[in-house]
């Protein structure tokens, strides 16, 4: 038995942890208890829950009023892991600079930055968007027609990332991608990324941009990318979505094999 001393003893301890903790204790409150207790009271996923509302509150054919949407559903009601407005700024500002003609997204999720890029590309261009959970990329899909892009912008690809990507040269005819965007499982950053080099996809001046690169973190893929010689990199810091005082940050690389 621990006796009372002791334990009053570490009462200051835990309340230290607690207050210098407290954003992420309300982010695991959000995240995690929030979702669990609505998919048992509403028997649906909170990505289902989530388009029933931009469903009803979002204008059909209007890509940012329906990210405004999905913006107030995450401030008010549940966190989702989308970009955000802060990142998607970042985002919206590299696809416009650099005019990208073949884009790829490894990482669908709600469709949230898929919008961001598409309505962001120049006449032409062609968006590929990856994700292995055919539950969300229901959603996703649904969510990227509301938002008024058809197949001939945006191409939804349902699969692991590892097999989709050699897939992309001979069952979709990409030849090379200008932009690739990264926010899938950060453990396949690194393991995407070399075999995106692998099978040729990546060309001088291809850019990837990798989110949540400081939170959750993905050391390994910035390690490589940093002692590979082939990549310049830039880092793009701010704060993890919907949560202000967590921070996080975008790598933005551009690929050079010459270097």
């Amino acid at each position: 038995m621990v006796s009372p001393a002791i334990a009053l003893a570490f009462i200051p301890f835990i309340i230290t942890l607690i207050i210098r903790y407290r954003h992420y204790f309300l982010l695991f409150y959000r995240a995690v208890m929030v979702r669990r207790i609505q998919d048992y009271l509403t028997g649906m996923p909170r990505e289902e829950r989530a388009f029933q509302y931009v469903m009803l509150h979002a204008i059909p054919g209007d890509p940012q009023h329906v990210l405004n949407t999905f913006d107030q559903y995450c401030l008010h009601c549940e966190h989702l892991s989308n970009i955000g407005p802060q990142k998607g700024k970042t985002l919206d500002r590299l696809v416009y600079e650099n005019a990208p003609l073949n884009v790829l997204e490894l990482g669908t999720y709600c469709g949230y930055a898929t919008i961001i890029i598409a309505q962001a590309l120049p006449l032409g261009a062609r968006l590929y968007t990856v994700d292995y959970n055919p539950r969300k990329a229901a959603v996703a899909e649904k969510v990227i027609r509301l938002a008024g892009f058809d197949d001939d912008t945006v191409e939804l690809l349902v699969g692991p990332s590892d097999e989709v990507i050699p897939q992309l040269k001979d069952k979709h005819g990409v030849q090379t991608l200008d932009f690739i965007f990264m926010d899938h499982g950060k453990r396949c950053y690194l393991r995407d990324l070399q075999l995106l080099e692998e099978v040729g996809l990546l060309q001088e001046g291809t850019i990837i941009l990798a989110d949540n690169v400081l939170f959750p973190g993905a050391p390994h893929f910035m390690q490589y990318v940093k002692s590979s010689g082939k990549f310049q990199c830039k880092m793009h810091r701010g704060h993890l979505e919907y949560f202000r005082y967590i921070r996080d940050g975008m790598a933005e690389l551009t690929y050079s094999k010459l270097l």
